[in-house]
C-alpha cells in the first residue's frame, strides 16, 4: 500500500509540478503581451504629446493669420474710401477743365 500511495503522490507530484510550470509559462506570455502593450501605448503617449505641442503652434499661427486678415480688412476700407476720394477729385477736375474751357470762349 506505501507503494501505491508513494507512486500515488509521485504522480501527484509530477502533475502539480507540470500544471505550475503551464501557469508559470502563462504568465510568463502574459506579461510579455502587457509589456509591448505598456510600449505602444508609451509611443502613443509620445505621439499625441507632439500632435497637442502642433496644435498649440498652430493655434498662434491661426490666431496671427486672424489679425493678419483683420488689418488687410481696414485697409481695403480706406483704400475704398482713398478711391472715392480720388473719383470726386477726377470729377471735380473734369467739371474744372469745362468751366476753364467755358471762360476762355
Amino acid at each position: 500500500m506505501t507503494s501505491a500511495s508513494s507512486s500515488s503522490a509521485r504522480s501527484l507530484f509530477a502533475e502539480s509540478k507540470q500544471r505550475l510550470a503551464e501557469r508559470v509559462q502563462v504568465n510568463m506570455n502574459n506579461i510579455a503581451s502587457l509589456a509591448r502593450q505598456i510600449q505602444r501605448g508609451s509611443k502613443s503617449h509620445e505621439l499625441l504629446s507632439k500632435a497637442a505641442r502642433d496644435t498649440a503652434a498652430m493655434e498662434n499661427l491661426m490666431q496671427s493669420s486672424e489679425e493678419n486678415l483683420k488689418k488687410m480688412q481696414l485697409i481695403s476700407v480706406h483704400m475704398g474710401y482713398q478711391y472715392e476720394n480720388i473719383q470726386k477729385s477726377v470729377q471735380m477736375l473734369t467739371e474744372i477743365s469745362e468751366q476753364i474751357e467755358a471762360m476762355q470762349r
